[in-house]
């Protein structure tokens, strides 16, 4: 299906719309798939999905900030005096409607209806907003936001493994044979990962895809293991903004995911495997990269 026959807009602002209500998940099944299609096949929006649902992870995981009583007064006493202020106004102008009003008249003060708004807000929410507000605006959002640090790329490694899951086709090439696969990632991005098949072993080589992370293109292999699919993401090593320890065990987005590094590749193993078959796989894709090192091109 080609994309003006899918329903969805042609500009690229329009669409970054379409992504954001299919992370709210305020598009209907068919809306939604989609858009999924379309990221799948524009590198661009696939950047787009990734760089918003890791923000909402990042942020999701911010520590809720502990609000003062003596913080909480300053603000209960700022909606009195507006509350007052409104109910002085209200008195103001009914007198200057009626200055000498006849006797037995009585005239009731009621104070307007912000007044009435800021008497039943909930303070502690309000509060709460200001100091997160606050927050995301100091230089704690560069800690949410740095490129390439190990929790941001595993975020987005995640991610991606998830989108694959949802879409048509979770490779772009298919193919067991790494004759076939390395050749196609490098004519499109320059490099090439190994690509051993370990069928015999209980890991079928499905094909690559191109991943997205940090607004550059890295090769992606996708393994079946029964029923689970394991994608590993290999970034060059001149993509890493520091070090990152070697077999690093993480988890993002519900996955489980490897982390470990040689002289070429910064590899990311993600599935939702067990950790027993997870380790197995990354041992015997270690011990089979290591027997071909030429085999692996970071171009």
């Amino acid at each position: 299906m080609s994309p003006r026959e899918d329903g969805l807009p042609e500009d690229p602002q329009d669409m970054k719309l379409m992504i954001h209500a299919l992370v709210d998940g305020e598009l209907d099944a068919a809306a939604a798939l989609a858009v999924e299609r379309r990221i799948a096949a524009d590198p661009d929006l696939a950047a787009e999905h990734a760089r918003i649902l890791a923000l909402r992870s990042a942020i999701a995981n911010v520590p809720r900030p502990e609000i003062s009583s003596d913080f909480l007064a300053r603000i209960a006493a700022i909606a009195e005096v507006k509350a007052s202020g409104e109910a002085e106004a209200a008195q103001a102008e009914a007198v200057k409607a009626d200055p000498q009003p006849q006797q037995g008249k009585v005239i009731e003060m009621r104070p307007r209806a912000t007044a009435r708004w800021f008497n039943s807000f909930d303070w502690r929410q309000m509060a709460a907003s200001i100091v997160l507000t606050a927050f995301l605006a100091s230089g704690a959002t560069q800690w949410l936001m740095v490129e390439n640090a190990p929790d941001s790329f595993a975020v987005a490694a995640a991610n991606g493994h998830r989108r694959s899951l949802l879409a048509a086709t979770p490779v772009d090439i298919v193919s067991s044979d790494r004759h076939t696969v390395k050749p196609w990632l490098d004519g499109r991005i320059g490099v090439s990962p190994p690509a051993p098949d370990m069928a015999r072993d209980g890991y079928a080589l499905l094909g690559g895809r191109v991943e997205v992370i940090g607004d550059k293109p890295m090769p992606a292999l996708v393994y079946r293991h029964h029923e689970h699919l394991i994608t590993l993401v290999a970034a060059p090593r001149q993509y890493e903004a520091k070090p990152v320890p070697v077999a690093d065990d993480l988890s993002a987005g519900g996955f489980l995911l490897v982390h470990w590094t040689d002289d070429a590749f910064s590899y990311w193993a993600i599935s939702d495997a067990e950790r027993p078959a997870l380790d197995d796989f990354v041992a015997r894709f270690r011990e089979a990269a290591a027997a071909n090192p030429a085999a692996g091109s970071p171009g």
